[in-house]
Formats: structure tokens, C-alpha cells, sequence
């Protein structure tokens, strides 16, 4: 992101302005700034992107060998701007690396956010702000996963009182409500929080950020939520 420095619209800059709210971006953010932040922003839609993502991952699923990015060129490439066609906020689990598991994606193609538990912390929040606004990223996809350890962590809060040492309480708190939501419905108390979780940040992201509901609203930013599988390396669109 620091090629946008050389513009005069720094990620400072835009967070300050993210914080005014959606009369001042529809106003403050124009789409020649958008550019100057590493030249022209996708052509792709949101449909457009998602349809991508979702036939990656049936290319990662059916060949994975087939996944080889052309790193060299690529680097080329996107060494002096990027456009982005999709912000993926994706757990840390080192099994879950979004560019892979979407097809063997390239440099430049996707604006990745990870964290334990896929969480929309304030960091997280401007980064999606930034890579929507700026970059002209166009879907956003919070993608939880099976067998996550921080949603385990929350469930364990919920079923058995547990408590965890240092910052990981803290951490795992935001998944607590998911786990409340879902405890008494049976099945698989972990997986149904994991897909809990995943849809709620989805649905939030529009009232806990001007910038992304003016965006939403004017039908240029679509926000799904996403399970992905560990055992199948499948990707399932939640509803």
C-alpha cells in the first residue's frame, strides 16, 4: 500500500477521512483518487469476483497441482500499483491460505486480512475500508473455517466456563455471542459457531462502517460470509 504515498492520499489520510462518515466519502473519495492510489481499480463486479473465488476453489478441489502461480511476472506486474478484486478476512490457521485455496491465486489479485477466529477488529475494519474505498475492491468475504481453534476456545467459554491465559480471552471474546446464539440447536456446537460468526461479521460490516455502507448501498461492494473445509478444501457461501 505505501505506493499510494506518492499521491498525497496515505492510508492516514484515508482512515482520517474514513472516520467522518458516508457523506465524506461520497464526496472525498473519487475514483481519479482511487487510481492514484496504484493506477486504474478492477474492471470485475462483485458477482464477477465472487463467481471467481468460488471456481478457483472447484479448480484447488479437483487439481491442486494445477494452482502454480507465475510469480516472476506477476511481481512485474503489480510492482507499481494493485487492484484488488476481492478482500478475503480469513482465519491465521496456517491451513487456510486464502490465495491457494481460491485456485493459486497471484500477486495482486486478492486484499487478505487474517486473524485467529477471522475477528473484524478496528485494524481489520480499516484494512476492508481502505482495500473497498481506495483500491476499489468490490467483494468482501469473511470466511471462517472448520475445526477453528479460536471458535473451540469461545465454545469452551460457553459449555464449560473455560478461561485462557494472556490476550487470548480478550481475543476469542467476539465469538462469544455466536456460540450463545447456537449452543441449544445441537449438532456440532464448534462448526454451527464457525458459520455463526462468520455470517454476523458479515452482516455487521455495513453499520459498523460508513464507508462500506455508502459503498453497499450504491450497489458497488457486495459482503458474503464463507466456510471453508479443512478435509475437502472445499468453500461453502453462507446465505
Amino acid at each position: 500500500m505505501c505506493e499510494n504515498c506518492k499521491t498525497g492520499l496515505d492510508r492516514r489520510s484515508f482512515l482520517t477521512l474514513a472516520g467522518i462518515g458516508a457523506a465524506a466519502v461520497a464526496t472525498g473519495l473519487t475514483m481519479s483518487e482511487a487510481r492514484a492510489a496504484g493506477g486504474p481499480t478492477t474492471s470485475l463486479t462483485a458477482d464477477q469476483a465472487l463467481a471467481k473465488l468460488k471456481e478457483g476453489n472447484e479448480r484447488y478441489v479437483a487439481n491442486a497441482q494445477l494452482c502454480a502461480a507465475d510469480l516472476t511476472h506477476q511481481r512485474e506486474h503489480v510492482s507499481h500499483g494493485q487492484a484488488p478484486w476481492a478482500t478475503i478476512i480469513s482465519c491465521a490457521d496456517s491451513r487456510v491460505p486464502p490465495e491457494l485455496l481460491f485456485g493459486g491465486l497471484g500477486l495482486g489479485e486478492l486484499f487478505v486480512c487474517r486473524n485467529a477466529g477471522n475477528l473484524v477488529d478496528l485494524d481489520v475494519l480499516g484494512t476492508i475500508e481502505y482495500g473497498a474505498a481506495v483500491l476499489g475492491s468490490p467483494l468482501i468475504v469473511v470466511m471462517g473455517h472448520s475445526s477453528c481453534g479460536a471458535v473451540a476456545a469461545a465454545c469452551d467459554v460457553v459449555a464449560k466456563n473455560a478461561t485462557y491465559p494472556g490476550s487470548i480471552g480478550q481475543m476469542i471474546e467476539p465469538i462469544v455471542p455466536a456460540a450463545l446464539a447456537v449452543k441449544d440447536k445441537g449438532g456440532d456446537f464448534v462448526d454451527a459457531t464457525v458459520r455463526e460468526s462468520a455470517k454476523r461479521s458479515a452482516a455487521r460490516l455495513p453499520s459498523r462502517s460508513p464507508v462500506v455502507s455508502d459503498l453497499v448501498a450504491k450497489g458497488k461492494v457486495k459482503v458474503v460470509a464463507a466456510r471453508y473445509d479443512l478435509a475437502s478444501g472445499k468453500v461453502e457461501f453462507l446465505a
